[in-house]
C-alpha cells in the first residue's frame, strides 16, 4: 500500500495525519481560533489605554468603545484558556478601566464611539457625532459588568476593578438620553445636543442598551421606555416564514448577523422570552435564514454555500457595508458563522472548517481570521475590526463554557432590569 494512504494515528483524543497533512479536531480548531484571534486584544491592544484598536489597517491611535467592551471579554477567555494568566489579565483590565475613568471623556457618564487611545479625547465619529453614543457605551457596560463577576477576589488590583467599574456604572446618566420621552435616543453631543435625533427602535443589536438603561442601579428607565420605544409597541415583530423557518423579530430576512451577536456575547438568549418573543428561536432563526439564503444564493455569487456562508456588517472589496440577504454584495465575512456557533454549532464548525482549511492563508493571519473576502473577485480583506474579531473569541467560548453568559446574568442589576421588562429566563429560577 502506497505511503499516501497510510493513516497515522498521532493521537487518539486529537490528531489524525491523514495523506500527510494534520488535520484539527473540532475542539482544537476552535481553541486556536480563539488563541489566534485573542492576539488581535493582546498584542494589538493600545500600549497606553489597553483598549482595542478601532482596526488594523487605520491610524493606531483610534480606540473603539464598543470593540473595547468585547475586549474587556476576550480577556477573560484569555485567562480561563491559560492564553495568559489571571495576574496579566487582570493588570490589563485595571489599566483600561483607569483610563476610562480618569482620561477618556465621558457625557453623562457615557463614551463617544471613538476616543484617542493616548489623551482618552474623543475622535468624532462623524461632524455631528462628537459626544456620547450610549450604543458604544452599552458594549463596553456589557464586557464591564461581566468582567465585575468574574474578578471576584480580595487582593488589592481586583479590588480596584471593581470599585472603578461600580463607579462607571453607577455614573451612567441612561435618562438623560430619553428626553423625557418613551424612546432612548442614540447620540449626544456637547455642541448639538440631540440634533442627531437618532431614535433607538428594535429589532436590532441595540437590545443590549434597553436591557442595561432598565438594569441601571441610579439613573434607569422605566418599562415604558422600552415598550413604546423599542419594542414599538409591537410593531418590531416579524412573524412571517422565509425558507420555511419563521422570523419572530425584526426586518425582512432578519437583517445581518450582527443583529444576533453583539446583545447576546452576554446576554443568554437560551430560554429568555419576553411578550413579544422568545429570543432563543430568534437567534436560531436568524442565523438559518441567513446561511440558506447563501445556499440559495439568488445573485448567482461564485463561492456561496453550505460551508461558506455567512452576511453581516464587514469591509467589502467596494468598502464598509451592513451585509445582509436584502444587501448582499458578494462578501462573505467569516464573524457572521463563527459568532452563531453557539446557535448552529454544526452549521458554524463547516465554515470555521472552510475557512482554515480551505482558504487557508488567503484568510488565515496574524490576529485570526481575516475580516471578509469576496469569492467571486478573488478578493481578501488585508484588515481586521476589534467589533467582528471580539464575538468570534466571546461566541466560540459562549458555545464551549457558557463562561459569558453566567456571569453576565448573575449581575444583580442584570436580572433586575430584565424581571422590570418583562422577561423570564431561566437564571431566575
Amino acid at each position: 500500500m502506497s505511503k499516501m494512504f497510510i493513516v497515522i494515528i498521532l493521537s487518539l483524543s486529537t490528531v489524525i495525519q491523514v495523506f500527510g497533512k494534520c488535520v484539527l479536531t473540532d475542539e482544537e480548531l476552535l481553541n486556536l481560533t480563539q488563541k489566534q484571534t485573542f492576539r488581535y486584544f493582546w498584542d494589538y491592544a493600545h500600549p497606553v489605554s489597553g483598549l482595542a484598536r478601532e482596526r488594523s489597517n487605520r491610524t493606531p491611535e483610534t480606540v473603539t468603545i464598543g470593540g473595547s467592551g468585547f475586549g474587556v471579554m476576550a480577556l477573560i477567555v484569555g485567562i480561563e484558556r491559560c492564553f495568559i494568566t489571571r495576574e496579566q489579565g487582570a493588570e490589563r483590565l485595571l489599566t483600561m478601566v483607569d483610563f476610562l475613568q480618569n482620561k477618556a471623556t465621558r457625557y453623562h457618564g457615557m463614551w463617544a464611539h471613538w476616543i484617542n487611545g493616548t489623551t482618552g479625547k474623543t475622535i468624532p465619529f462623524s461632524p455631528k457625532d462628537n459626544g456620547a453614543d450610549i450604543v458604544e457605551s452599552s458594549f463596553m457596560f456589557e464586557g464591564l459588568l461581566t468582567a465585575r463577576q468574574y474578578f471576584n477576589r480580595n487582593n488589592d488590583v481586583e479590588t480596584r476593578i471593581r470599585v472603578i467599574i461600580d463607579t462607571l456604572w453607577n455614573e451612567a446618566e441612561w435618562t438623560w438620553f430619553t428626553q423625557g420621552r418613551n424612546v432612548l435616543y442614540w447620540h449626544w453631543s456637547p455642541n448639538y445636543g440631540f440634533e442627531m435625533n437618532h431614535e433607538i427602535r428594535g429589532y436590532n443589536e441595540c437590545l443590549i442598551t434597553y436591557i442595561l438603561a432598565a438594569a441601571a442601579p441610579k439613573y434607569s428607565i422605566n418599562a415604558d421606555v422600552y415598550h413604546q420605544g423599542w419594542a414599538r409597541s409591537g410593531d418590531m415583530v416579524n412573524g412571517k416564514s422565509y425558507y420555511g423557518i419563521e422570523l419572530p423579530l425584526g426586518s425582512e430576512y432578519g437583517g445581518p448577523l450582527f443583529f444576533s451577536h453583539y446583545s447576546y456575547l452576554g446576554l443568554d438568549p437560551r430560554g429568555l422570552k419576553d411578550k413579544y418573543a422568545d429570543y432563543e428561536n430568534q437567534v436560531k432563526a436568524h442565523t438559518l435564514i441567513n446561511r440558506q439564503y447563501c445556499i440559495e444564493n439568488p445573485k448567482g455569487y461564485s463561492g456561496y454555500g453550505s460551508q461558506c456562508w455567512g452576511l453581516t456588517a464587514s469591509d467589502g472589496n467596494n468598502g464598509y457595508s451592513a451585509h445582509a440577504p436584502t444587501n448582499d454584495k458578494g462578501v462573505i465575512t467569516p464573524t457572521a458563522a463563527l459568532s452563531s456557533v453557539p446557535y448552529t454549532p454544526e452549521y458554524s464548525i463547516d465554515a470555521l472548517r472552510y475557512f482554515y482549511e480551505v482558504q487557508g492563508n488567503n484568510l488565515w493571519g496574524e490576529y485570526g481570521f481575516k475580516d471578509a473576502f469576496n469569492p467571486g473577485e478573488n478578493w481578501y480583506a488585508d484588515s481586521y475590526l476589534a467589533i467582528d474579531q471580539g464575538p468570534i473569541i466571546v461566541m466560540i467560548e459562549n458555545y464551549r463554557s457558557q463562561l459569558l453568559w453566567n456571569l453576565f446574568m448573575s449581575h444583580p442589576d442584570v436580572s433586575a432590569g430584565l424581571r422590570k421588562l418583562g422577561f423570564v429566563s431561566p437564571y431566575f429560577e
